[in-house]
């Protein structure tokens, strides 16, 4: 019955309106499974080669409201008492105790919901209901929450791990209980430090105006909401929409452009280019006649014809450094000299 009915509250609807498998193929299932889920029910407790449950354990597992222990006797030989061996199926939350839960936690988040849009509506856009009253309930209020910074809420529930990696020397963490919120969820693994600083910071800016301010809608929280998702948009590489991060009720300046009236239409065709226009400006007579004699004097160096003055300054350089050499190298030889006779 498991694999056939997956919903665990659905699961126990139907082990309380059918009983025993027996009665499965008289009832009707349609207020609780769908048409298909039934069949396949009716099909499996058919064939089914369970146990058989007595009217007491039935009874039990119908009224009881938190745990149930069933005792099911197993005989092997009827004439040997010792071989009777007993088997405990332990139900936890079954039936009625399990429906009954469930529709409290149902009526447990509508009253966080609605406390959360009363006390903090731009916190709850921003995070979620869940979320927003985890991060006030460890700050201790919605004003103390408020008087924190943006990198305390970002890390806000880790101060463990905050703790130890200071002591150690390792990486701080980058969020706290701030990381179950679902734009933190949407963002790929390498972002999701970015997006909670990002997070964090809208955070602190909704808490505050959520304990400090007088306005009860949650406009704030729908445009940080809007730049945190077109942030994590800018993240992922996709492109942006033209109005992603602009701001919810507010009209938003549009691009300048001389060529349009008021309007909207064109005053007149935007001139095209005309390359023709184009002028070089000439270049200096002065630049020519340099060049001009740069080209002669290599000419005349090539033909051997007049000593070039490059070729003088070479050759005075040449002969100073072979001067220099030669009196380094005697200079070595006197001062070689100079030792032997003292070691002499």
């Amino acid at each position: 019955m498991t694999k056939i009915v997956s919903d665990n509250i659905a699961y126990a609807k139907c082990a309380r309106f059918m009983g025993t498998r027996d009665t499965a193929a008289s009832l009707d299932f349609s207020g609780i499974l769908d048409e298909d889920v039934e069949t396949r029910l009716k099909e499996a407790a058919l064939i089914s080669m369970g146990t058989e449950i007595s009217q007491e354990d039935l009874a039990s597992i119908n009224d009881l409201a938190t745990q149930v222990c069933v005792s099911v006797c197993v005989c092997v030989d009827p004439q040997d008492k010792k071989h009777w061996v007993r088997k405990y199926v332990y139900w936890s939350s079954w039936a009625q105790g399990v429906i009954e839960l469930s529709e409290y936690r149902a009526q447990l988040f509508d009253y966080l919901k609605s406390r959360m849009t009363a006390i903090a509506p731009n916190l709850t856009v921003l995070v979620g209901e869940l979320v927003g009253a985890r991060l006030i309930a460890h700050a201790g209020s919605l004003v103390n929450l408020a008087k924190h910074p943006a990198s305390t809420v970002q890390i806000l529930g880790a101060e463990k791990a905050l703790f130890r990696a200071l002591k150690t020397k390792h990486e701080t963490p980058k969020y706290g209980l701030i990381y179950h919120a679902s734009l933190i969820g949407q963002a790929a693994p390498k972002h999701k430090g970015k997006i909670s600083r990002v997070l964090a910071a809208k955070c602190s800016l909704a808490t505050r105006v959520d304990a400090l301010g007088d306005a009860d809608d949650a406009s704030i929280g729908l445009e940080a909401r809007a730049k945190v998702e077109a942030r994590l948009r800018q993240l992922e590489g996709k492109g942006l929409a033209s109005d992603g991060a602009a701001a919810r009720g507010k009209e938003q300046p549009g691009r300048y452009d001389k060529s349009k009236p008021a309007g909207g239409a064109l005053v007149a065709a935007p001139k095209a280019y005309n390359a023709d226009a184009d002028a070089v400006a000439p270049a200096a007579d002065g630049k020519k006649d340099k060049k001009k004699k740069k080209a002669e004097e290599v000419a005349e160096d090539e033909d051997g014809d007049a000593p070039a003055p490059k070729k003088a300054k070479k050759d005075k350089e040449e002969k100073k450094e072979n001067k220099e050499k030669k009196e380094n190298k005697e200079k070595k030889e006197k001062k070689e000299k100079k030792g032997k006779k003292a070691k002499e």
